[in-house]
């Protein structure tokens, strides 16, 4: 072991007339340790969040959405096995979108109608989300989102009526398009905004409530992998030409996820100035140390220790006490990242309150999800803090003159 981590050990252990020192610098392993484990609970949270988003956002979405400048797409079954052609494309299935009122005898909302295939990987992702009623979708039923079913105050084969704002000619002038369905089943995306809005009904049935004839507003694609979603949409415009053009899932939700980035980033930098606060009182500390320890400096001077040497000793103090606050912020953080959601939900019940109410937030668990390189890199931040901090002592202390401090003593 070098002598100057040896002494560097030595003053981490207090005597008794050092005692005020040894809390001070416990005060710092614990500001150091506060910062590291906050930092790993926000980022793990934060990425939770964003994780939680993106498969509840997909489940429900297309990866890649294909349009047409004409408006409804003609001949879409010949597009589709285009589309199925190109590598990396799973699935390609027809769509009919569209902005609907929806009554029951007890209620009424606004929402929005999918017209799907029921062999759709739609049907399949919300059908295992489905709470009540049946899980395949037959003609003349509906599946609802739970939120929009306790708006409407219907259950399973309830009659509900659809009204489309794109009105159909009559005698006497345009007057809205209606159709009833029950109720077939009832779903829980957890997503508020889907569960509070979502229709889903069979192709074939909003094609007939629109008269659209076998055209369709959308074909959805999925494929393989969810971050290749941009250069499939780029190769089915060239593979179909005009009037298709194509939007992936995330230049459809860019605003959210790059809002949510700017967040985690933002979070990062105010939660490490509580790792910086922590670095400034090493300062202090190491400060108090070399002045308490000016006569020792001085003898190990004396003896023929170089500069070199006192100031190593402070950087090793300084080094000890960054390991040692990021060793147990790490641990802590890590524990509390990895049964985040458990301790939310005791608090919730103890309290009876709730930490993101449906009607506010996009989801209503508190989710975490740890990134490895998230922990390497809050661990290394903080440990560079702390030797940064301790830089001004060590050069302090390797800076006495042992001759004037002896003199005195």
């Amino acid at each position: 072991m070098p002598f100057e981590l040896f002494i560097a050990l030595r003053h981490l252990r207090a005597r008794k007339r050092e005692r005020f020192i040894s809390v001070v610098t416990s005060i710092c392993i614990a500001g150091v340790a506060l910062g590291v484990m906050a930092l790993i609970v926000v980022l793990a949270v934060m990425n939770g969040f964003e994780e939680e988003l993106k498969e509840k956002i997909l489940s429900v979405s297309a990866h890649v959405l294909v349009l047409s400048y004409k408006g409804p797409i003609e001949g879409y079954r010949e597009a589709e096995r285009k589309i199925e052609t190109i590598p990396g494309v799973v699935s390609a299935s027809p769509l009919v979108l569209t902005q609907v009122m929806v009554t029951s005898p007890y209620g009424i909302s606004g929402g929005v109608l999918r017209g799907v295939s029921p062999t759709a990987p739609e049907v399949r992702e919300i059908g295992a989300r489905v709470q009540e009623g049946v899980r395949a979708l037959s003609p003349g039923t509906l599946w609802v989102g739970a939120e929009l079913a306790k708006i409407l105050a219907v259950e399973i084969d309830d009659r509900v009526t659809v009204v489309s704002p794109l009105g159909r000619a009559h005698p006497f002038g345009t007057v809205p398009r209606t159709k009833a369905f029950s109720v077939g089943a009832i779903f829980r995306t957890g997503m508020f905004d889907y569960d509070s809005t979502l229709l889903i009904a069979p192709l074939e049935d909003v094609q007939e409530f629109l008269s659209m004839g076998d055209r369709v507003t959308h074909i959805e694609v999925r494929v393989k992998d969810i971050y290749s979603a941009r250069e499939v949409a780029r190769k089915i415009e060239e593979l179909l030409g005009t009037p298709f053009y194509a939007r992936d899932w995330m230049e459809m939700n860019r605003n959210l996820f790059a809002a949510l980035r700017m967040e985690r980033r933002v979070m990062f930098v105010l939660l490490s100035l509580v790792v910086a606060v922590a670095a400034f009182n090493i300062i202090g500390t190491l400060t108090m140390t070399v002045m308490e320890k000016r006569r020792e400096i001085a003898i190990l001077r004396s003896m023929g220790a170089p500069k070199r040497s006192i100031s190593r000793i402070f950087l090793w103090q300084g080094l000890l006490i960054g390991t040692v606050g990021t060793f147990l912020g790490t641990m802590g953080g890590l524990l509390l990242a990895f049964n985040i959601e458990g301790i939310a939900s005791g608090i919730e019940r103890i309290f009876g309150f709730q930490f993101l109410p449906g009607d506010i937030y996009y989801i209503t668990e508190v989710p975490s999800r740890v990134n490895p390189w998230d922990v390497v890199t809050i661990a290394a931040v903080a440990l560079l803090l702390s030797v940064l901090a301790a830089l001004y002592p060590a050069r302090k202390a390797s800076r006495l003159d042992p001759v004037e401090v002896l003199r005195y003593e």
